[in-house]
């Protein structure tokens, strides 16, 4: 297998793995439920006709899979609770002279605001600059996706520019902001720090005992 890959990380109730065929059913559930929420940020092929949600699922987890033992990619799953919650890839992983990779991720509108997507961040950035052995990962967001902004600035991406006219999305060709980090950039660690700072996963409303 690949370096640094395959693997889970754990931090209290969250759990990232690999992302597994057998996790169609439930990837298919949340992407349906979370259409309205994720569509405005997802890529598209300018010249081809729109997928039914979760067509093609099996085809892409082979296709990461194949990638992630050539050491191209790093697809988790995250699991919040035992339940499935959304993703996190790290996909154009170069090695050489550059060993950089990008992440993108997406949670499930119900597990959101909670802190859990920076923190399940945080440990895979902490992976790839150890075991995974890069040096350096970007995250490519478009400028309205605040929430998505917010999830690396939480964690110290440095904003680096803007890639005009970079994913083609909803139609059109999309602008997106280029934040990154690198090893030397938090020595500490990014969970540490991002810990420190008084980050961390915060229980859903419905864990929050009412006073007596």
């Amino acid at each position: 297998m690949s370096k640094g890959w395959p693997v889970e990380l754990r931090y209290g109730a969250l759990l990232l793995r690999p992302l597994r065929v057998r996790d169609a059913s439930a990837w298919r559930t949340e992407r349906l439920r979370n259409r309205d929420w994720l569509a405005p940020w997802e890529a598209t092929a300018p010249s081809a006709r729109r997928a039914a949600e979760g067509e093609g699922y099996v085809e892409t987890v082979r296709a990461l899979r194949r990638e992630a033992r050539a050491g191209l990619s790093y697809p988790f799953a995250l699991v919040m609770d035992g339940e499935f919650a959304g993703q996190i890839t790290v996909s154009g992983i170069t090695r050489g002279s550059v060993c950089s990779g990008a992440a993108g991720y997406w949670i499930a509108r119900r597990f959101a605001g909670r802190g859990i997507m920076p923190t399940a961040l945080a440990l895979v950035v902490d992976h790839c600059f150890g075991p995974g052995g890069l040096h350096r990962i970007e995250a490519n967001i478009r400028p309205e996706n605040a929430a998505s902004r917010r999830v690396v600035e939480k964690l110290g991406f440095r904003l680096e520019g803007t890639r005009v006219r970079y994913i083609h999305i909803a139609g059109a060709w999309r602008d997106h902001l280029c934040y990154a980090l690198t090893v030397e950039d938090v020595p500490e660690g990014v969970l540490a720090r991002w810990l420190a700072r008084g980050g961390g996963i915060r229980p859903a409303a419905s864990d929050i005992a009412s006073p007596a």
